[in-house]
């Protein structure tokens, strides 16, 4: 997968030298007391940088508080005057940018059912065609990669460049204990391909209970994302939205101070120990490939040979075999047997297509 997205660095067009760009404040603007006492409360934290509230609120059902609409928008004006936070807000439909344009927000963000949509992503693109304004992209509720990058080059192709993608999970029929499933592979990908992109974690929305917020942080840091979204309420007990996953302001310092902001590059004597042992594992994978050649070598003689006995491909007594010996196995050489099981599930469903193929082969 191949992409040409233009992205102009964070530190370019964000006045920050902090390593690590952190965001904060409710899910919802609920009134004008409480967005003003928490953007107060976090700006005395000179960690944080933009405040976020939801003005709009896409809720899955009619009878919830669907935000509080171009009101809130006044609201923030006011944190920017009294506390010199920047301001960032949800939008979904080009009223919604427009309104943003007119009352001085800051940075857009664009939530996940839209990014989910092509249509809504391409409309909104071309309303923010050469407009020069920072715009977030939060990954899509299903976990479609392609869907996510598509979004972004969207909005780079009208000429976007300030962009960062916001990392909040997504849906999965079984994600306990979080609200959304991490899938950290995927943002992971998305830096691969997008290398100049940076990515901003949204651990309120991943677990979905405040009690995990902390350790999905430390886990995004450690694997390098580029910043944090948490969302923080004065009381978050009684908020209209998300009650459960908001942090009082107090909480979210204690959580800031106790995460581990570790340093991407070491000393010249870790880089050479790294450089070492990583050179040790390209040789492990190397073997890795050749073994694997070497495996369906043999899967594709067997299957011939079923071919030519008249044999089905899926015997259900050797696969219980396979999985009994090699997860013993396993566990006498310290792997983990849900990891060494996802392994051996791979091997077998691509041995299974190669035998179909051969025994369907004229």
């Amino acid at each position: 997968m191949s992409t040409d997205i233009n992205i102009l660095p964070l530190k370019n067009w964000l006045n920050s030298e902090a390593e690590t760009l952190l965001i904060a404040g409710p899910c919802s603007a609920e009134n004008e007391e409480q967005v003003l006492a928490t953007a107060k409360e976090l700006s005395l934290n000179t960690k944080v940088k933009i405040f976020r509230a939801g003005i709009w609120k896409p809720r899955t059902r009619p009878d919830g508080f669907e935000g509080i609409g171009n009101p809130g928008l006044q609201w923030l004006k006011k944190v920017k005057e009294t506390t010199g936070l920047l301001t960032t807000v949800e939008v979904a439909t080009t009223n919604h940018i427009e309104e943003c344009l007119k009352n001085g927000v800051d940075i857009l963000w664009i939530g996940a059912r839209t990014v989910g949509n092509p249509f809504s992503m391409q409309e909104l693109a071309e309303v923010l065609k050469g407009i020069d304004i920072p715009v977030f992209i939060k990954n899509p509720l299903n976990p479609d990669l392609k869907l996510w990058l598509g979004a972004i080059e969207r909005l780079n192709n009208v000429g976007i460049n300030k962009i960062a993608a916001i990392h909040r999970g997504f849906y999965t029929y079984n994600s306990k204990p979080y609200r959304n499933s991490p899938l950290w592979e995927i943002p992971i990908e998305l830096k691969r391909i997008v290398p100049d992109l940076p990515i901003i974690c949204d651990p309120s929305h991943i677990a979905g209970d405040r009690k995990l917020i902390a350790s999905v942080s430390q886990r995004a840091l450690d694997l390098e994302m580029d910043g944090l979204m948490i969302e923080v309420h004065p009381d978050p007990a009684n908020a209209l939205t998300d009650a459960k996953q908001q942090l009082t302001p107090s909480e979210f310092n204690v959580l800031i101070d106790g995460l581990i902001f570790r340093h991407e590059v070491g000393s010249k004597a870790f880089q050479n120990k790294l450089a070492n042992l990583r050179a040790k594992i390209d040789i492990v994978d190397d073997e890795l490939i050749h073994v694997l050649s070497k495996r369906m070598n043999l899967v594709i003689q067997i299957g011939e040979f079923k071919k030519e006995n008249n044999i089905t491909i899926l015997q259900l007594k050797r696969w219980n075999e396979i999985i009994n010996n090699r997860l013993e196995k396993a566990e006498q050489l310290g792997l983990d047997k849900i990891f060494v099981m996802n392994l051996l599930e791979i091997l077998h469903q691509e041995s299974i297509q190669i035998q179909n193929n051969i025994l369907n082969k004229e």
